[in-house]
């Protein structure tokens, strides 16, 4: 199915497995969780259960739900904003909201799961592989994987920052075949509504990639950590699999079906023609790249027009400190972003041999792992970093 052939119709009618993020800001208030607006997305993903759809869900929430407790049972009036404290709430805030979590699917006899992931989590292929294997054996079993990053354990190194980041990853973790956004905007406007009251609304973007995502975005909403800048980065990277996103309002009296069905609300974001492999997914976005590797202009026609692999003898220059398999932008001379991949050496060895042809590295290195800097099958171009 081409893009043009994709519709709102066409995706419902097709729609198997779904992955829903619903952000901070839908099921809060400023006094925590609201339990109204819990039960009706609990009435929602079990409406899409009533049609044979897999729904994986990934939920905001914890650290609000943390603070009402906590400022409830200790009258503390403060509310930092520093990690350890967001943490602290993550931990008090996690059982508050899987509990409420619980009794709304239960109403429809739904069982959940809680399933915490941090990014560490998933760098590793395989323990990556194990959590797919997982979350296939709950869905066979009809249950619905509540996923959240385990914000009580990561790092600022490690955290995926957002939870728009997770929820792409596990489109990519579990083969989904359709992004949904809940959020307090209803779609995506071709300008910031916020600053410009004349936004138009955007009911279908056709390409993500030719979005200037960071000029169309410029804010983050007051209880999450995301944005529409996150959303859109989030729905670029699922394009990238060849997934669609759609972003629509979950605030207030919504009906997903509904917005689906309808021309007008929310923003469906197509996915692109050419997708890559989930193994290729993973690699591009289960890291944050260590440093970045500048190409000269015969190296970056050869990446972008005829598929090569990065050679040594392309490489103009190395930047950052990186060991063998680190994750690195590729860039060109003049730090223009081509992509990512993973380099078959560290940032020393690449200094020494950067310019050098592929018959001169053992001279130099002795043994090497490859004859390729960066080999096509584990490199992404274009990456939404």
């Amino acid at each position: 199915m081409t893009n043009h052939a994709i519709n709102r119709q066409s995706v419902l009618a097709s729609l198997k497995r779904v992955v829903v993020k619903v952000g901070s800001a839908v099921i809060t208030t400023g006094d925590g969780l609201d339990s109204t607006a819990i039960n009706r997305l609990a009435d929602q993903l079990c409406g899409l259960r009533d049609r044979s759809v897999d729904v994986i869900l990934v939920s905001s929430g914890a650290v609000a739900a943390g603070r009402q407790r906590i400022f409830e049972r200790t009258r503390q009036t403060q509310n930092p904003a520093d990690m350890a404290s967001r943490q602290a709430a993550s931990a008090v805030g996690q059982g508050r909201l899987m509990h409420d979590y619980d009794e709304a699917f239960a109403r429809h006899g739904v069982v959940t799961a809680q399933m915490l992931l941090t990014r560490s989590g998933l760098k590793d292929r395989e323990r990556f592989l194990n959590a797919r294997t997982t979350m296939e054996r709950l869905l066979e079993w009809g249950v619905i994987p509540i996923v959240n990053e385990n914000d009580t354990v990561s790092t600022r190194e490690l955290e995926f920052g957002d939870n728009d980041t997770l929820g792409a990853m596990c489109v990519g973790l579990t083969g989904a075949d359709l992004f949904v956004s809940l959020t307090s905007a209803d779609g995506v406007f071709d300008r910031n509504p916020d600053s410009s009251p004349d936004a138009k609304p955007m009911p279908t973007i056709d390409n993500i990639c030719d979005l200037d995502i960071e000029s169309l975005c410029d804010g983050k909403t007051s209880v999450g950590t995301g944005g529409m800048y996150s959303k859109l980065r989030a729905a670029r990277r699922a394009s990238q699999l060849g997934v669609p996103t759609f972003i629509v309002s979950g605030k207030g009296d919504f009906d997903i079906l509904a917005a689906l069905e309808s021309k007008t609300r929310g923003t469906l974001i197509l996915p692109r023609k050419n997708a890559v492999s989930s193994k290729k997914f993973w690699l591009a976005y289960h890291d944050d790249p260590a440093g970045s590797i500048r190409v000269d202009k015969g190296a970056a026609g050869a990446l972008l027009r005829k598929g090569k692999s990065l050679l040594p003898i392309g490489i103009a220059g190395v930047d950052g400190c990186f060991e063998r398999g680190a994750l690195v932008f590729i860039r060109t001379l003049e730090g223009e972003e081509l992509g990512v991949g993973i380099s078959n050496f560290s940032a020393d060895e690449l200094c020494r041999i950067k310019g050098r042809h592929t018959d001169e590295l053992a001279a130099i290195l002795g043994p090497i792992p490859s004859d390729e800097a960066i080999h096509r099958d584990n490199m992404l171009l274009d990456a939404a970093i």
